[in-house]
């Protein structure tokens, strides 16, 4: 029996090219600001366009600042890419959700939470984090800029197929531990090429348990562990979630779709290339200690030991503390911080919000640390306002920025100040990922909101 990617990568074939890759149809390419250039650049100069524009959906989201979107942008790098992404769209007749339009946000929040994202679509962006969107049950990775053309022109792209790999996590979530930790913790398992060339299916009753948030957090980090991508089979959770969304199937095309979207699993007998199963009952609240992702432990752990590294990976594990300020076999409970940033494509939806709210709420925001809270999307900002998490937030000293992937990488205005330390719900701790000289830590909002209120790194359990 088929796995589900095998399903819907066949599915999606055109053409195999003997002994080369696989000509696959894609249903949706998202572009972004900063990997789109040049491919609008190679359709002008072969004089062609989209030949599926209604496929296509475009937003700015990595270079856009967090306040003041409704004034032009001070950056001019940035004001450039925003507006030739702009450009771009309208002479191509592309859908376009550019700043300040009620729809825009980071296009891994955005595409799901509008049902541009469902189950069985192959999904592609020239952007690592599109495995996001595995998270309805489609085939979403990332791509290049020569790529991004190629599905521009032909709507379709050559891939040699991944093998695949299935994760389980059986059991229940223990008290303060989100979707965030368990990805951390599979990259301090896996490490950061534990996954490569493979696309993974995530699975077991811990992952069913997630709620969609969630599901979309675990996936958005694939890409962490080295995977093509990931995704987990779509579910009542899935239908649920999607149901009544604006480009969700409406009517008796929903029931059509719910039908098929059913038949979207591995079967009992799928044999897949790699499996691996893991207890949710081992996995604790996590944070990061060095500069990759799967450098983890749980908050209330330790810096590994220098002889428990193996011998040819030492030196770079000191130079990756070296960089941090850490020592091996330190204990990071209690370490002072600086800022504390919550949101990016892994953990800016509305349960991000909630999550950190619920430890905040009657307590303050540390004297000295500085925290970005920004939505990923203005659907979400409204949600938090709807909700009352504003004022909740804002009776703690916090206050709810514009959206945008700000402080995730510093392509923007929210820039981390070299050896600075920052609880980050974000993916990526590497060497000046958040500014030049910046120290991330990453970990889930809950981690994120105890530092804030207490001003150092803190076992959330202790303040639910």
């Amino acid at each position: 029996m088929n796995t589900l990617f095998d399903k819907i990568w066949d599915a999606h074939v055109v053409d195999l090219v003997e002994d080369g890759p696989t000509q696959l149809y894609i249903d949706r390419l998202y572009c972004h600001e900063v990997t789109s250039p040049q491919a609008f650049d190679g359709l002008r100069a072969r004089g062609i366009r989209p030949l599926r524009p209604e496929k296509i959906f475009c937003m700015p989201d990595h270079n856009t600042p967090t306040h003041d979107q409704d004034k032009p942008i001070a950056d001019p790098v940035s004001k450039k890419q925003v507006d030739t992404l702009a450009a771009n769209a309208a002479q191509f007749g592309l859908t376009h959700y550019g700043m300040m339009d009620p729809r825009n946000g980071i296009i891994h929040v955005v595409g799901p939470e509008r049902g541009l994202s469902l189950p069985g679509m192959t999904i592609v962006c020239g952007d690592s984090h599109t495995s996001t969107h595995g998270a309805v049950g489609a085939v979403a990775f990332g791509i290049g800029t020569s790529e991004v053309e190629m599905v521009l022109a032909s709507q379709c792209i050559l891939q040699q197929k991944p093998r695949s790999m299935r994760i389980r996590i059986d059991g229940t979530l223990g008290k303060g531990v989100t979707a965030k930790d368990m990805a951390l913790f599979l990259m301090s398992r896996l490490t950061t090429s534990g996954a490569t060339g493979y696309f993974v299916e995530y699975a077991g009753t811990a992952v069913e348990a997630l709620s969609m948030d969630g599901r979309l957090t675990l996936c958005n980090l694939s890409i962490e562990m080295g995977a093509r991508g990931g995704f987990i089979a779509p579910d009542e959770v899935t239908f649920a979630w999607l149901k009544g969304r604006e480009f969700a199937p409406k009517g008796a095309d929903w029931d059509k779709a719910v039908a098929y979207w059913r038949t979207l699993r591995s079967g009992a007998d799928a044999v897949f290339d790699r499996e691996v199963v893991f207890d949710a009952a081992e996995i604790a609240p996590m944070v990061t200690y060095g500069t990759n992702p799967g450098m983890g432990i749980p908050v209330d752990g330790a810096v590994p030991a220098l002889e428990t590294v193996p011998e040819e990976g030492r030196a770079s594990f000191l130079k990756s503390l070296s960089y941090m300020g850490f020592a091996p076999g330190e204990a990071l409970v209690g370490k002072p911080i600086d800022y504390v940033f919550l949101g990016a494509c892994t953990n800016g939806r509305i349960e991000d919000f909630r999550a950190f709210a619920s430890v905040v709420a009657g307590r303050r925001k540390a004297d000295g640390v500085t925290a970005w809270l920004v939505p990923g999307s203005w659907e979400v900002s409204r949600q938090i306002a709807s909700e009352g998490l504003d004022k909740t937030l804002a009776a703690a000293g916090f206050e709810i920025r514009q959206p945008g992937c700000s402080a995730c990488l510093a392509m923007n205005d929210d820039k981390v100040p070299a050896g600075k330390y920052c609880v980050s719900t974000s993916n990526r701790n590497f060497e000046g990922r958040q500014g030049p000289g910046a120290r991330t830590i990453l970990a889930s909002p809950l981690v994120a909101a105890a530092a804030a209120v207490t001003g150092k790194i803190t076992d959330p359990r202790t303040l639910l």
